[in-house]
């Protein structure tokens, strides 16, 4: 397989978080993209730890990024909540608050572009 498309093939995650920082701040990149790790208590290490494990959360830096540096953007993906659970409930209720995030309609919106 070859990654001679892709616009992140050779780009550290910690390079595109520390030149977003860079460019927005802690505060702004926080409003853009409504993360834990950028709004409580900020830095590139938790930033990091973060994104590594929470793929939804890294797929929306990598855009901002992409967006940033006027690079194609891939099409957004979808993320079905129930893929992690083995029996969908009607009365579940989300595991945490980044999880009402992400799916709630118009969520950063401004990264989106939706």
């Amino acid at each position: 397989m070859t990654q001679a498309n892709n616009p992140l093939h050779g780009i550290k995650l910690e390079t595109i978080v520390t030149e977003l920082v860079e460019k927005y701040g802690w505060e702004e990149l926080g409003s853009r993209i409504s993360i834990r790790c950028f709004n409580e208590n900020p830095s590139v290490k938790s930033s990091l730890k973060f994104l590594r494990k929470a793929e939804w959360a890294r797929d929306k830096v990598e855009y901002l990024w992409l967006k940033t540096n006027k690079l194609p953007l891939p099409p957004p993906k979808i993320y079905d909540a129930d893929k992690t659970s083995s029996k969908p409930t009607a009365s579940a209720k989300p595991v945490s608050k980044n999880h009402e995030v992400k799916s709630t309609p118009g969520a950063n919106a401004d990264i989106w572009g939706k």
